[in-house]
């Protein structure tokens, strides 16, 4: 299999699918790169190099017990680009992939990117403050620490219910989708998933998304329960220079069917401009 190693020895693992101008894709919390496979082979079918790698500490990579913080994301991110030489790239996050691009951006710069993608992304902040106040309270990213070191098993099975909105009327997930939810989750070392918790919702991306000049698709789900839009896209999209907001109403936080048909369609129209 395939991996690229960090300057500290973090074997970080990637599919490298297709030719041409390449795509580079960022998964979500707790998951990995085959969470991206619709999007890979789209992208390859339509004649672009489909690259998507797993997280340090998730999937395939090195189960890591340091370094699991948005800096070490983002240099391996980087390294990543520079082990295979990719340039002229799109980058493209979902949820924490999204923080991992936009610390990405604003740590590296964007001589190697042409255009990013922030997909139901965690930017600018998930954590509700007193100058944040549409964000998430403390207590709940406490809950999922809580359940991350307790039963991790049953806790990503239930977490999968909001992830794909199954709890709402009408809901058309199927338990297949969630029981990938919680196969790949159950991949990600127990010390990764825990350190991941607060990078994804404590730290404060409000100045990497000041500091992008590249065009950018922000797009998200209207009912995502997992990263509220109104502490999220809306933002974001406020923040960015350059930043067109797509929102997929009633769509929830792990696109799937109609949703992630629709998403396919929109990121293959970006990334052909």
């Amino acid at each position: 299999m395939p991996y690229v190693t960090t300057s500290d020895n973090t074997e970080i693992f990637y599919k490298d699918w297709g030719s041409g101008r390449p795509v580079v894709f960022s998964h979500g919390w707790p998951l990995n790169a085959d969470a991206w496979d619709r999007q890979l082979k789209a992208v390859a079918d339509a004649g672009y190099r489909g690259v998507a790698h797993d997280r340090r500490g998730h999937g395939r990579s090195t189960q890591t017990y340091a370094g699991n913080d948005m800096d070490h994301y983002a240099d391996d991110l980087a390294a990543l680009l520079e082990a295979l030489d990719l340039r002229d790239v799109v980058l493209v996050g979902h949820s924490t992939g999204g923080g991992e691009v936009a610390h990405y951006l604003g740590r590296h710069g964007s001589a190697r990117v042409r255009k990013a993608v922030l997909l139901g992304a965690v930017p600018p902040l998930m954590l509700q403050t007193d100058g944040n106040p549409e964000g998430t309270p403390l207590a709940a990213f406490d809950d999922i620490r809580a359940g991350v070191l307790g039963d991790r098993s049953a806790f990503y099975q239930g977490l999968s219910v909001p992830f794909f909105g199954a709890n709402r009327e009408g809901a058309t997930v199927s338990q297949g989708a969630r029981d990938q939810f919680w196969r790949l989750g159950m991949q990600a070392g127990l010390a990764a998933a825990y350190d991941c918790v607060e990078q994804f919702s404590a730290v404060d991306f409000t100045a990497d998304l000041e500091k992008i000049v590249v065009p950018v698709l922000v797009a998200h789900g209207d009912d995502d329960q997992i990263v509220p839009i109104a502490a999220s896209a809306l933002k974001t999209a406020e923040i960015v220079k350059d930043a067109t907001l797509k929102v997929y109403e009633g769509a929830p936080h792990g696109l799937h069917g109609a949703y992630e048909e629709q998403f396919t369609d929109d990121l293959l129209a970006f990334i052909a401009d």
